[in-house]
């Protein structure tokens, strides 16, 4: 293809040229293509620091991504005191809880900024996606949000490939459907995004809203998803917070089996990022998020998300549970995402008590109303084994005799008591809530006369 190229050579040394001349003719090269000479200019030396230095500054900067940042974890100061919650789990509160809890440094580098909510007035768009089997109802999507323009929804039936909307697989639970959903619509997002799982009542949706996901969604502040990006829909700490999930555990609990995965599983999700000692946000991947929250990252992301859940060697249960408590990770860069319990409520779902100390004040009540039923429950199950089975009383049942005699009418009085006290206070705190002024008060927001929210 190329002809043949006519090499110069130049002697070493010409006793009939002067020293100058040589050095003139060695500094010269011969272009092939165009057979001229030209003479090569030396390099200065004043650019060589500077040279050196963007060199330097150039491998630094290609480098930064594969140096390990260090693993700063939140952790309860010593001054915070110990409550009950409304199940009895021993839970951390204090008044400075969200504060604290905003300072939670990220493990890796954050890119996530606040979001700024509409002007007062105008509506945002919601999108539901929602998880199912065939075999499960959701009526109660259509029979509550059909006629509503602002909110629509995506249902994946995950054992369906026929449905309008499916999964590639049907593994990791929701997590394959939540990630399907993103990949899929990146480019056509709501201004809200709601993650539930498809049953609309449930043990683990808000139990101020009387478990019940309807009111939850109803009730959610689009305002307080656009400001934070990304939003837990259950406030309860229990279980989930302050610390759950620590990654490197090698023993095994039954209660969370998906713990010894978590370190392989990480590395594999985040290789740039370091394990982290704790992961922690409220149970049980429920959650809302802002559209630009989701665009922070690039699609590719959630793709390489999606393929490691298609090709991990992990179970459909497994898989998904790993997910529970990573999700915080990747829309907040933070690995413990725990909002005070009143702020949640409040400021999230406009059931406001007025503070701290209301609100623990409600649980009191609560937490004394459910030690009466489990009384009350205990009474009946001994009352019943008396009357129809006194064989298989225990001895130190037979030496406590038979239960008092209306005992049961009283503590099913003092129950009936507290039920009513605590449904008129939650009524009292949705009204309290009702007012936006109230609501940025008990979250120690920034309001202005005129602000909706």
């Amino acid at each position: 293809m190329f002809g043949a190229v006519k090499v110069c050579s130049l002697p070493l040394r010409s006793p009939d040229l002067g020293s100058s001349r040589l050095r003139e003719m060695q500094e010269r090269h011969y272009q092939p293509s165009t057979g001229v000479s030209k003479r090569t200019m030396p390099f200065p030396k004043k650019w060589m620091p500077i040279l050196s230095f963007l060199t330097v500054g150039f491998v630094i900067w290609l480098l930064m991504p594969m140096i390990p940042i260090p693993t700063i974890i939140w952790t309860p100061p010593s001054d915070l005191g110990i409550l009950q919650d409304i199940r009895g789990q021993k839970v951390i509160v204090g008044q400075e809880q969200e504060d604290r809890q905003a300072n939670s440094r990220p493990v890796g580098g954050n890119p996530f900024q606040p979001g700024t909510a509409k002007p007062v007035g105008m509506p945002y768009t919601k999108t539901l996606v929602i998880p199912r089997t065939s075999s499960e109802h959701i009526g109660w999507i259509k029979e509550n949000f059909e006629g509503n323009e602002f909110t629509k929804s995506a249902i994946y039936t995950v054992d369906d490939v026929e449905a309008e909307f499916h999964p590639p697989k049907n593994k990791g639970h929701e997590v394959m459907v939540y990630l399907s959903y993103i990949i899929e619509h990146y480019n056509n997002l709501t201004d809200v995004n709601i993650f539930m799982h498809s049953h609309r009542f449930s043990w683990h949706n808000n139990e101020l809203l009387d478990n019940d996901a309807v009111q939850m969604i109803s009730r959610l502040s689009a305002e307080r998803v656009q400001r934070e990006g990304f939003m837990n829909m259950r406030c309860s700490w229990n279980p989930g917070c302050p610390s759950w999930m620590h990654p490197g555990t090698v023993e095994e609990d039954v209660n969370k089996q998906e713990e010894t995965m978590l370190a392989k599983s990480w590395s594999e999700l985040f290789p740039l990022d370091p394990i982290p000692n704790v992961l922690a946000q409220p149970c049980c991947a429920q959650f809302a998020i802002s559209r630009d929250r989701i665009r922070s990252l690039p699609l590719a992301r959630y793709v390489f998300y999606r393929d490691w859940l298609l090709r991990t060697s992990l179970s459909d249960y497994i898989s998904g549970r790993v997910w529970e408590y990573v999700w915080q990770f990747v829309f907040t860069g933070k690995t413990v995402v725990c909002p005070a319990e009143h702020i949640c409520y409040c400021d999230g779902f406009g059931v406001c008590f007025g503070g701290a100390t209301e609100y623990e004040a409600y649980l009191e009540k609560a937490q004394e109303r459910y030690k009466l039923e489990d009384e009350l429950n205990a009474y009946r199950e001994l009352f019943m084994k008396w009357k129809t089975s006194p064989d298989s009383l225990t001895e130190l049942e037979k030496a406590q005799g038979p239960p008092e005699v209306g005992k049961d009418l009283e503590l099913q009085g003092r129950i009936d008591g507290l039920l009513a006290w605590s449904d008129q206070r939650k009524q009292e705190a949705k009204e309290h809530g009702d007012v936006a002024m109230n609501r940025a008060k008990e979250a120690g927001r920034d309001w202005t006369d005129g602000d909706g929210f």
